[in-house]
């Protein structure tokens, strides 16, 4: 047997780990394995190599990923992922390992289903956004990132009596937003899903923090959150109510760094997984995790609703911010 592994879409903290795994299980089963670089646009130009144990040497502890990672636009193509299934057969490969997120996975399912390439997932994103499992590789990471640069933040926002709008990555999730300002004691959070939380609810928190005698505040911005972002809701506050506050705009930081330890334990744990499922004849799947134990879910649930934060989580900062 042969197998090829990708990572693809946006790089996560852990994937290294997910690679490692899945090649050293690999080779404790006697199965040959391809690392494809650049995610689906290394399929398409056939940019793919052996991978051994040797390889995957002192990996486990890098931020990215070995193999690259790319977007690809021409795997929207059925001729292209016709052609890019041929011509794995033509190498002897018979199954695919794909590491990332929602997109990474459709673009697996269709493999799959149009052309019975063998696919295992696993979740790879740092924003914990889907169906099917409660955690997924980088979040963790992520989160602890942020957490350590806004504890460094509230000292300056504390000597210099300030407001703080720390943005935050998550175009359509909140959940970096709402864990890390759960983890900061943040005095507010803002993020896309939120029904309750706008410009109006933040003045009157942070108003109402004023008349407890705060005079420094943190507010957690996700980049997608519907007031426009950490710098719109800053203009409109210093026009409003000439505040004195700044915006601090976390960005990749949050991607890149050593992954922490829950990262690499399941991405070594998934990884081996993945490996051992194909081995076993399964063909069309992704990993998770749920309540603390590895689950597996059908491709096909990707087109699930994505999880949003927990409303009580966000109801809670603003407890804890009193």
């Amino acid at each position: 047997m042969k197998i090829a592994v990708l990572t693809s879409g946006g790089d996560a903290p852990g994937m290294n780990a997910a690679i490692r795994a899945a090649v050293r299980t690999a080779d404790s089963l006697n199965i040959s394995v391809y690392g494809v670089w650049r995610g689906f646009q290394g399929l398409v130009e056939q940019d793919w190599r052996p991978l051994t144990s040797r390889n995957c040497a002192n990996i486990l502890q890098r931020g990215g990923t070995i193999l690259n990672t790319a977007r690809c636009e021409a795997w929207h193509l059925p001729a292209v992922r016709a052609k890019a299934a041929q011509d794995l057969r033509d190498a002897g490969v018979d199954a695919l390992v794909v590491i990332g997120g929602d997109g990474s996975f459709t673009g697996a399912e269709l493999l799959n289903r149009e052309h019975g390439i063998s696919c295992a997932g696993i979740p790879g994103t740092i924003d914990n956004d889907l169906p099917g499992t409660d955690r997924t590789l980088g979040f963790d990471t992520a989160l602890n990132t942020a957490v350590q640069a806004i504890d460094r933040i509230r000292d300056t926002a504390s000597a210099h009596e300030r407001i703080f709008l720390v943005e935050v990555m998550g175009r359509s999730s909140g959940m970096i937003a709402v864990n890390t300002a759960i983890a900061c004691g943040a005095e507010a959070v803002l993020y896309p899903e939120s029904e309750a939380q706008g410009y109006d609810a933040l003045v009157t928190q942070l108003k109402a923090g004023w008349q407890r005698g705060k005079r420094s505040s943190i507010v957690v911005v996700a980049e997608g959150d519907s007031t426009g972002g950490a710098y719109k809701i800053s203009e409109r506050l210093q026009s409003e109510y000439n505040l004195d506050l700044r915006v601090v705009v976390l960005g990749h930081i949050q991607r890149g760094g050593s992954p922490t330890a829950l990262d690499r334990i399941w991405g070594s744990m998934w990884g081996a997984e993945a490996v051992k499922r194909l081995a076993a004849g399964e063909t069309s799947f992704y990993l998770g995790s749920q309540h603390g134990e590895l689950v597996t879910n059908p491709f096909s649930r990707i087109r699930d609703p994505k999880p949003n934060p927990p409303k009580e989580l966000a109801a809670l900062a603003g407890i804890l911010a009193r």
